[in-house]
């Protein structure tokens, strides 16, 4: 009995599927950048602002921080970033210098090539930014089959992706599972060193994707398989090790021309990120925490921030801890060590205790709801919470400005925060347990290769 007929079948229905999620996520990158180009265009200043960018962006729900960032960062004036770049006392950002690892500011500084104010900017960078949104979204749909709509046509990628710089480490990261669970036909330690590079690529643009390199390791260690006597003495320790440094030699690569051409251009964007604090604007659980706690009229206090400085990140590592721990529990003799579910348990760790939750970073866990089988209850609650901060803080620092009533919309923003906290602590446990939404792949399994 043959199965050519039925796995042709399969294929192109995959393949079907594949190109229909990459033409609706191609209509919904339309519709996010007319979201945001509301915001741009018409009259412009001298500086290169559109003018009507100060007059709608948080009424109208339109803001961008590529369009904000026109301004302050040298991106106007195409400084070529970090190599002249300082920071000074107060934590103002000179020469160049930006917020973001190296490989994002490369992104932000190529969007304004040719450019000369802030509505092309935007043009640019969303034409610079669509095609990794494009390329995750076929990913996710051969990993995940019709799960995948989530990302291609659900509500974040309107509000978020030409928000922020976002789409090329969300991209790395997928691109990382869909090497480990899709390419068969290379063995566990070549796959994990692949990803691993994928990954470190991803940490050169936002961080996160970083923190998944440890599960990958733990994944190529016992090299995929449910555990059992025989195999745990055998475990891929020179695979993991070479995982690991692949990952490490990647970061080092691609920072150490920035070091060597301005070391404090580089630094200024760590520096930045250790002094900002939890204010109105971070959106976490720590400025939000404070209110509840003090009442609204309370000012955060110097205090206050120092000893969030503290707590957050112990708490991010006790998490971390904590994910991998239940992780290599869950390695069982019929279960493998579930890599993809321990990094989104970290992921949602990370999003919930640092200090600052922009509300872009909702794009960083959609692909983890597409490829875990999250129950979709939980997935619309999410949906529901970033909603609620996504729109809400913007009309909320628009009745600030205009010295409206605020108590509605700052009620709506603490819904979400609040729903959204909850969310992610639920999250951390069933993502721990949750079982991949995977579809056949691409190349069918072959006799293990030994390792490289």
């Amino acid at each position: 009995m043959t199965t050519g007929g039925p796995q042709r079948h399969a294929t192109r229905r995959g393949a079907a599927l594949a190109l229909l999620v990459l033409l609706l996520c191609g209509f919904t990158l339309a519709l996010a950048y007319a979201n945001k180009a509301r915001c741009a265009g018409g009259a412009i200043d001298e500086s290169g602002r559109s003018l009507v960018f100060e007059q709608r962006k948080d009424t109208d729900v339109c803001y961008s921080d590529i369009q904000f960032l026109w301004l302050g960062r040298d991106i106007d004036n195409h400084v070529f970033p970090y190599v002249d770049g300082d920071i000074t006392a107060d934590g103002a950002l000179t020469g160049g210098a930006v917020e973001y690892p190296v490989l994002s500011g490369v992104l932000m500084w190529a969007g304004a090539i040719g450019v000369d104010n802030d509505a092309d900017f935007l043009w640019r960078s969303a034409l610079l930014l669509a095609p990794f949104a494009l390329l995750t979204a076929w990913m996710l749909a051969r990993l995940a089959g019709p799960a995948a709509l989530l990302w291609a046509i659900g509500p974040p990628l309107v509000f978020y992706a030409f928000h922020n710089w976002e789409l090329p480490v969300v991209c790395t990261a997928v691109a990382a599972v869909y090497v480990m669970t899709m390419l068969t036909g290379l063995s566990v330690r070549t796959r994990g060193i692949i990803a691993a590079v994928l990954l470190a690529l991803g940490f050169c643009l936002k961080l996160y994707p970083g923190i998944f390199v440890l599960p990958l390791a733990l994944y190529v260690l016992t090299e995929g398989v449910p555990r059992d006597r025989r195999r745990i003495s055998e475990l891929d320790i020179a695979g993991a090790a070479q995982t690991l440094l692949a990952a490490m030699g990647t970061v080092a690569a691609i920072n150490a021309p920035f070091v060597l051409a301005g070391v404090e251009g580089w630094r200024a964007s760590i520096t930045f990120q250790q002094l900002r604090q939890a204010d109105i604007t971070t959106n976490s659980i720590w400025y939000w925490g404070h209110q509840a706690i003090f009442g609204r009229a309370a000012e955060t206090t110097q205090t206050w921030h120092d000893a969030v400085a503290i707590v957050s990140p112990a708490l991010i590592f006790g998490g971390f801890a904590l994910a991998l721990w239940l992780g290599w529990r869950r390695w069982t003799p019929t279960s493998a060590y579930p890599w993809v579910g321990v990094s989104a348990a970290m992921l949602a760790v990370f999003m919930l205790f640092h200090k600052v939750h922009s509300p872009q970073y909702t794009l960083w866990i959609i692909p983890f709801l597409v490829l875990l089988e999250v129950p979709w209850s939980m997935v619309a609650a999410y949906l529901v919470a970033d909603a609620a901060v996504g729109v809400g803080v913007f009309r909320y620092f628009a009745a600030l400005g205009e010295g409206e009533g605020v108590d509605l919309m700052e009620g709506i923003v603490q819904f979400g925060v609040w729903l959204r906290t909850a969310l992610l602590v639920a999250l951390f446990f069933v993502f721990l347990r949750a079982r991949a939404r995977r579809t056949e792949p691409i190349t069918a399994p072959v006799r293990q290769l030994q390792p490289a």
